[in-house]
């Protein structure tokens, strides 16, 4: 990967599969599943759909332990029965197919179709945490595709005196909406990674549905917004409900008073404000699970999403790392880089980093500051590697202050044109920092606006500063000066700043 191409996504921490597998074999719809899919057999019997008969659910209900009194008991395991078959971990032979072995049905009688467990559910306890994970991927799928069906209550309204529904009073597009909930696990996958994200909290419904129907320009919402606002959180946490089961979500529900109050002016107007911190779990809180990042992250892949994962570098080259990392927010880089070097020994580690380091591209600054990230923590085994690099143009400055931070005593000091070049490509470094911690979920903005202090301390040690710095032979001179003529705190060190810089463009520095 090039410095150009990086990911558009700060990079996910995830647990390892062991641990989310056995996560998704303990959300509860999969595990309902997985029950069913060993209990059909001989006598099972299913409809032309592959669903189980009405006559049989109240078995399937027994055998899930779920509240025979409960009116939403038929329906959950009628959907587990439906994830089973989706899976693979039952297959199902439909009346039409029976038929051809089984002969005609008698006048009068009932047409089944059969089920038995399926190969694929053989993988649940002897397959690989690979294996499990998916078929929990799949299980995903039919549980969103159901999420995104308008409510029951929806459908009865639409449907027209033949029986049949109308489309057009329902308002539904199979398509819309699944690229609106694909879009609102997308926003809430985002809000978990990025730094200083809501992976370790949760998410209030009303900023989730404003993120997906307040425009961004928008100062404050009017009144058609936030019926809006007010819709698409009815909408998400009745989805929501739907999601918990399979594990990808740990939700929260809108409180029931609230629910009641939809209709209100007032609760419109509540849901733009913002809520009280005690009250706001009121409106609905939820988060991704470990196992919804990994879920959401995988249908991101496969939609040709590009969705890096901390240590998913770890078996890649230096050159890899550096570029990658160089995009990272610090703390993410920081994660990725401890990873790469438990796989490695230290001398060899630190060699192939060094000579990564090399390019006076303009992704070479950043690589030589995430260079020196990474030979940090690193002991005396590291030395050697960086005491050969002492006489090189571009790694020698690093090399000394590397080795000077841990008292080596015998240290060569630096001549000027070294100790100018790397001012030049620290600087160079710290301004490329702000550009891709923004990519990374920073404020590069924030990053940038600690540049004036460094900018300030470097001038005030060298006397004539810029009148040397506009000659050092560094790819990034021009631009460095042209920067710190923009933050440098001082007028005149500004002013000469900028001279400097237009001095170096006139030489092609």
């Amino acid at each position: 990967m090039s410095a150009d191409s990086h990911p558009a996504l700060p990079p996910v921490r995830l647990l390892p599969d062991a641990e989310l597998a056995r996560d998704a074999l303990a959300a509860p719809l999969f595990a309902r599943a997985v029950r069913l899919a060993r209990w059909a057999g001989p006598d099972t019997r299913v409809d032309t759909g592959g669903e189980l008969v009405a006559g049989q659910l109240p078995q399937a209900v027994a055998l899930l332990g779920l509240d025979p009194a409960d009116e939403d008991s038929a329906a959950h395991a009628s959907q587990a029965w439906r994830v089973a078959v989706d899976t693979g971990l039952v297959d199902v032979t439909e009346p039409e197919e029976d038929r051809s072995t089984a002969g005609e049905a008698a006048e009068g009688e009932p047409e089944f179709g059969t089920a038995e467990p399926g190969e694929d559910l053989a993988l649940v306890t002897g397959g690989t945490p690979g294996d499990v994970l998916d078929l929990w991927l799949a299980a995903l799928d039919t549980v969103l595709a159901d999420a995104a069906v308008p409510a029951l209550d929806d459908l009865v309204d639409a449907l027209d005196a033949g029986g049949e529904i109308d489309f057009d009073q329902l308002d539904w597009n199979p398509r819309r909406e699944a690229d609106f909930l694909d879009g609102v696990l997308a926003n809430l996958y985002l809000l978990a990674v990025a730094e200083g994200g809501t992976a370790d909290g949760p998410v209030p419904l009303p900023v989730l549905a404003a993120s997906m129907v307040v425009p961004d320009d928008m100062g404050d919402p009017t009144d058609a917004v936030l019926e809006q606002v007010s819709d698409a959180m009815m909408r998400l946490d009745d989805q929501f409900r739907q999601l918990e089961p399979i594990g990808l979500v740990e939700f929260r529900p809108v409180d029931e008073e609230l629910m009641a109050e939809a209709e209100d002016e007032e609760f419109l107007a509540s849901v733009g404000a913002d809520p009280d911190e005690e009250d706001v779990s009121r409106y609905g809180l939820v988060r991704l699970t470990p196992l919804g990042l990994y879920g959401i992250r995988a249908r991101m892949l496969e939609a040709g999403v590009e969705a890096p994962a901390v240590g998913e570098l770890a078996g890649k080259g230096a050159d890899v790392l550096l570029d990658v990392v160089s995009h990272y927010s610090e703390a993410a880089a920081q994660a990725e880089i401890d990873q790469w070097l438990a796989e490695r020994p230290v001398p060899e580690a630190a060699a192939d980093l060094l000579a990564a380091a090399r390019g006076s591209d303009p992704g070479g600054p950043l690589r030589r500051l995430r260079c020196q990230q990474a030979l940090a923590p690193a002991g005396a085994g590291a030395e050697p590697a960086v005491r050969a690099v002492l006489d090189d143009a571009e790694l020698g400055g690093l090399a000394r202050v590397w080795l000077a931070e841990r008292g080596v005593a015998d240290v060569p000091a630096p001549d000027e044109e070294m100790v100018f070049w790397l001012t030049i490509d620290t600087i160079a470094a710290q301004l490329a920092t702000g550009g891709a911690s923004a990519g990374a979920g920073e404020g590069g903005e924030g990053a940038e606006a600690e540049l004036p202090l460094l900018i300030e301390s470097l001038t005030a040690h060298h006397a004539g500063f810029f009148e040397r710095a506009w000659r050092v032979e560094h790819p990034a001179t021009a631009h460095v000066l042209e920067a710190m003529g923009r933050l440098h705190p001082d007028k005149k060190a500004a002013k000469e700043a900028r001279k400097a810089a237009f001095k170096a463009r006139s030489r092609g520095v």
